[in-house]
């Protein structure tokens, strides 16, 4: 296999980064993808950042023997912790990471006010305040943790009753405040956007990053003249959680059916 033709690695703390792969898969249909889904150790969002580390240092390692030209921390609080890391690590690598869309969103509102549902390891970290820094000195960024809401997602729940009024409770503060613009700041977050869009007015812009990180990540391997000619292998996903459970998600997340494979046999000293 030529390395062009080789696979690119993604993983994040469970199934959330199946958002970004959807968008890698959309712009990208002739690259060959790799998924790791670390749903034994989720949600990052609640561990430390040497925990999340040894985790991504584990997980690239996994992708890498497997051929990957690239990897994706399809994660924000993973990138957080570990991109420098791995970056480092790898120099000669495309390592693209996840960061919430202060930007954006600060060039879309219209009232100024900017809200933002995260992880609370993600709100609490030095990149996330340098973006506020950087790109939200002219607007007011009111933000909301969301603790429960992943695991939530990672069951599948992702319209009950329960989970609309876990997301409502999350929520309200952020329209009390006159937010007109909502970051979703976990990548788990863009499977509850059509439940979302029901507690909020049409007024109300959602915004995520999964495009951008596919643009970021074509880019990339265009500067190395990495880019695959295709056609693309069927993607492979591995789970260090529940693998028949995965394996229902896939359906209703990625659209396809597809094994996983089990990641339980990869240990870390974490």
């Amino acid at each position: 296999m030529s390395q062009r033709e080789a696979p690119i690695g993604v993983f994040d703390s469970g199934v959330g980064g199946l958002s970004v792969l959807r968008e890698i898969r959309a712009l990208l249909p002739n690259e060959s993808l790799l998924y790791v889904a670390d749903s034994g150790h989720v949600p990052y969002g609640e561990k430390s950042p040497d925990y999340i580390r040894e985790r991504c240092r584990v997980i690239a390692a996994f992708l890498l023997e497997r051929g990957a030209k690239g990897l994706v921390l399809a994660c924000n609080t993973a990138t957080v912790a570990g991109v420098a890391d791995l970056r480092e690590q790898y120099p000669q690598l495309p390592v693209v990471g996840m960061e919430p869309a202060v930007k954006p969103a600060a060039a879309a509102t219209r009232t100024g006010v900017v809200g933002v549902l995260a992880t609370t390891g993600t709100l609490k970290s030095a990149k996330f305040a340098a973006l506020l820094d950087r790109f939200a000195s002219d607007v007011r960024v009111v933000t909301q943790p969301c603790p429960g809401l992943v695991e939530r997602i990672e069951a599948g729940d992702l319209s009950s009753d329960e989970t609309r009024a876990m997301l409502y409770g999350y929520v309200a503060p952020l329209l009390a405040e006159g937010c007109d613009t909502l970051i979703l700041g976990c990548t788990h977050y863009p499977f509850i956007k059509p439940l979302l869009r029901t507690l909020v007015p049409d007024s109300v812009s959602l915004i995520d990053t999964g495009a951008a990180v596919a643009r970021q990540l074509q880019r990339l391997l265009d500067e190395r003249k990495l880019l695959a000619d295709g056609p693309a292998r069927p993607a492979q996903f591995w789970s260090s959680g529940n693998a028949p459970q995965m394996e229902n998600l896939l359906t209703l997340l990625w659209g396809e059916q597809s094994l996983i494979q089990s990641f339980d046999n990869i240990k870390s000293d974490c």
